[in-house]
């Protein structure tokens, strides 16, 4: 950095400072860190914290330590809406992301003129990293940089070799880095915390971690099967499951060494860890019960995922929340606990949970979407009613009674049907994709 870009710098953080101060900010020193960690295809009954089929004890650890919730959603059954929702605190539709980004389909990117986590929190002096999985754009105007992250070491497309990483990147540039996706991520997260424990950080571990490729860290490019296999082998449960459970175990095992990191440098009580699933687990490999479906659709076991907040010495240690909470909710839930102010202008469709975190207050009643149009119509939760409509397609579940949704109770309850359809057509009038985004 040079003397006049220094200068601006040091002029930008005191300008933000002396803003922050004005509003409530704490000082730099006091503010707290954040830390979201993401897993990828993660189902709901995959993990030992909800009474799955795979050992998970450092999310035990965050689980009895902190705050399991049992009705987080993530705002789609796929990952790149779920990854806008979170970073923006709007409905992913409002940037146009209802589907996966892939070269073959046209789903835009994430526009670095939106605003984010990241830019938001680096506006105030917050040094700011993600390292793992982007799925929000691949062209070079959408990398993770110009995003507002300080620091990016992966790879922006949906999947990728778990140990070849000719398309993965530092920063704006390729870079072919060696190692098991699961230990790069975790090893430039532990770094990164080490260099910023003296300075207020907001950092983005993105796991690819359970997503296909099902490759653990034994399967390296020189000990795997030469020959392709058939589409039968490749989605054989019997060969998926195994290999699927040394992944989850392993991000399990990295997430301890992220915990133990912030308690080794002392940083534990002044950071705001939260974990959560971009959506349900593929049916050959994982698990959603004791839920309907998986990834892809648009019943619970596609969206209801695994999410823990860990604070020591703020959150309560070994509560359980039952709250209705979706990933969208993040970005205000975040600005709440740091104390930045986001635009007024600025429309967001998450809430702040910091008090329900803190203090267990209980959360406003409220109505939440789940669209993927037109390939899996739109959902919406109610309190316990789920209704999901595609077409002249209507069915409409009480989960209270029926948390499997086995039973269309749309013919029961023609009054409650048509009301909910009628607000499904009203919400999806209201997000449709804006022609100018908002700082």
């Amino acid at each position: 950095m040079n003397r006049r870009d220094f200068l601006l710098s040091s002029v930008a953080l005191w300008a933000g400072a002396r803003v922050g101060a004005a509003r409530g900010v704490a000082t730099a020193s006091a503010r707290p860190n954040v830390v979201v960690i993401l897993a990828d295809d993660l189902g709901y009954g995959d993990t030992s914290v909800y009474d799955g089929w795979i050992k998970t004890p450092q999310l035990e650890r965050m689980a009895s330590q902190g705050l399991k919730f049992v009705d987080f959603h993530s705002n789609s059954s796929v990952c790149s809406p779920t990854r806008a929702a979170f970073l923006t605190g709007r409905y992913q539709q409002r940037v146009g992301i209802v589907d996966v980004i892939a070269s073959h389909l046209d789903t835009p990117g994430l526009e670095a003129t939106e605003l984010t986590i990241p830019r938001l929190m680096k506006q105030y002096g917050y040094r700011t990293a993600l390292f793992g999985k982007w799925h929000l754009g691949s062209e070079p105007r959408q990398n993770p940089i110009h995003h507002g992250f300080d620091e990016f070491v992966g790879y922006l497309e949906g999947a990728t070799d778990y140990h070849n990483h000719k398309d993965w990147y530092n920063g704006l540039h390729r870079e072919n880095i060696m190692g098991y996706s699961t230990h790069l991520i975790t090893d430039h997260a532990i770094r990164f915390i080490e260099e910023n424990k003296s300075r207020p950080f907001f950092l983005y571990v993105a796991h690819q971690a359970p997503h296909l490729p099902f490759q653990t860290p034994a399967d390296t490019m020189d000990n795997r099967p030469k020959e392709r296999l058939t589409s039968k082998e490749m989605w054989d449960p019997n060969r998926i499951r195994p290999k699927y459970k040394i992944m989850v175990e392993e991000m399990d095992r990295r997430i301890g060494q992220i915990l133990d990191t912030l308690e080794r440098v002392g940083i534990s009580k002044d950071t705001f860890v939260f974990f959560f699933s971009d959506n349900g687990a593929i049916l050959s490999g994982g698990s959603n019960q004791p839920f309907r479906g998986g990834k892809f659709n648009q019943y619970e076991g596609g969206h209801r995922v695994p999410a823990i907040a860990w604070w020591p010495r703020r959150i309560k240690a070994g509560r359980t929340s039952d709250e209705l909470i979706v990933g969208m909710d993040l970005l205000p839930t975040i600005m709440d606990i740091v104390g930045i102010d986001v635009p007024k202008q600025r429309k967001l469709d998450g809430i702040s949970i910091k008090d329900h975190l803190l203090n267990r207050a209980d959360l406003p009643d409220r109505r939440v979407f789940f669209g993927y149009e037109p390939k899996l119509g739109t959902a919406m939760r109610d309190g316990h009613w789920k209704i999901q409509t595609k077409g002249d397609v209507v069915e409409l579940y009480d989960l209270s009674r029926d948390i499997k949704e086995t039973t269309n109770i749309a013919d029961k309850y023609p009054e409650r049907t048509r009301e909910m359809k009628a607000a499904i057509e009203k919400w999806k009038s209201q997000v449709t994709p804006e022609t100018t985004s908002q700082r």
